[in-house]
């Protein structure tokens, strides 16, 4: 007659929660709601000596529920005597792509953007939206983000998304520049960013993006839907999975 091994108790446990760790990484995925996040972009830049109480505001926002912010930190201060490791002329194309249909005259910083438009009121913000007829749905497995945007085929309708994987915890001790000597906070940085060209219904794609920035860090996801046409928030997201 063959005998009946068994796992110790404590190797069970284990194993039944490395299983429920494994089964949750997996399943690591975020829907749009009830309400319509409000969407903050904030343009700012370590060189530019106005920009340290917009970023500190910005902080304050990250876990603010129905709100989701990311820090867009432009180049075109580097040129002044500090060079800021965050920016991307990648991000200083896209402010000045949002410029027109944010209703500003020019790009200049700290600039916010509420839901596209151009904000001169923070750190007031508008309520979340009631319901959207877009429904976004976003799954990370390892690197690779999966999008599903379920959308109207309106006449006339047409959908643009953007999304940014951000990291939060940076410090920075500037040494030249308007804020020479001053030890800067960043939450919410933008680390990386993508866009998906105007189109209309619905829509799924899959984009790559790293699991952990700098240091470890893990990066969260926002995905957000706009009109095309007026660069409004129609729907987003924010994806944040396990360590």
């Amino acid at each position: 007659m063959k005998r009946l091994h068994t796992l110790p108790s404590c190797c069970v446990v284990l194993t039944l929660a490395l299983a429920a760790a494994s089964a949750q990484a997996q399943a690591c995925r975020a829907e749009s709601g009830a309400q319509v996040p409000v969407v903050v972009e904030l343009y700012t830049s370590e060189g530019c000596n106005s920009c340290p109480p917009a970023d500190r505001w910005l902080s304050t926002l990250k876990d603010k529920p129905g709100v989701l912010a990311a820090a867009f930190h432009v180049d075109y201060w580097d040129r002044l005597g500090w060079k800021d490791r965050f920016a991307s002329p990648r991000y200083t194309e896209r402010q000045a792509q949002l410029q027109a249909a944010a209703g500003a005259r020019f790009s200049y910083t700290p600039q916010v953007l509420v839901n596209g438009a151009d904000w001169r009121r923070w750190p007031d913000l508008p309520d979340p939206a009631p319901g959207s007829k877009v429904r976004l749905a976003v799954q990370r497995d390892g690197e690779q983000v999966d999008i599903h945007v379920q959308a109207p085929a309106d006449a006339g309708a047409r959908w643009a998304l953007w999304w940014a994987a951000l990291e939060d915890g940076h410090d920075s001790d500037v040494k030249a520049g308007e804020n020479r000597g001053v030890r800067l906070h960043h939450d919410q940085v933008v680390r990386h960013y993508g866009r998906i060209a105007p189109w209309s219904g619905p829509l799924e794609q899959r984009v790559v993006v790293p699991a952990r920035g700098e240091g470890g860090r893990p990066l969260r996801v926002i995905v957000v839907v706009t009109d095309a046409a007026t660069g409004a928030t129609a729907q987003a997201v924010a994806l944040r999975c396990p360590a």
